[in-house]
């Protein structure tokens, strides 16, 4: 009479380490997407926009003809805070910008 009979836990077991894995996975996932990348999200500082321009972004534009001589720093600050205004982009306190 031993109908209450305990063979173990079964293959259950290796469904629980799986959800496990996923919810971790799932979170260091979301964490590099958003936090550890400065809050920029997936597609860096113009995703407010749906833009992403990469090296042909206007202040990559900037950058180059400054470092290449054809402006001076004077117009590469003018420049820079004009377009920080039409695109929205902020510095990170005491991180570049204009001074």
């Amino acid at each position: 009479m031993n109908t209450l009979a305990y063979d173990g836990p079964g293959p259950w077991i290796l469904f629980f380490p799986l959800v496990w894995a996923a919810v971790v996975i799932g979170v260091v996932t979301l964490l590099r997407r958003t936090v550890w990348r400065g809050g920029r999200g997936p597609r860096g500082p113009w995703a407010a926009t749906g833009r992403s321009y990469g090296e042909n972004s206007p202040i990559a534009i900037i950058g180059r003809r400054f470092a290449s001589g054809e402006i001076d720093e004077d117009e590469y600050w003018r420049r820079l805070s004009v377009l920080d205004e039409q695109f929205g982009r902020t510095f990170p306190e005491g991180k570049g910008g204009p001074a």
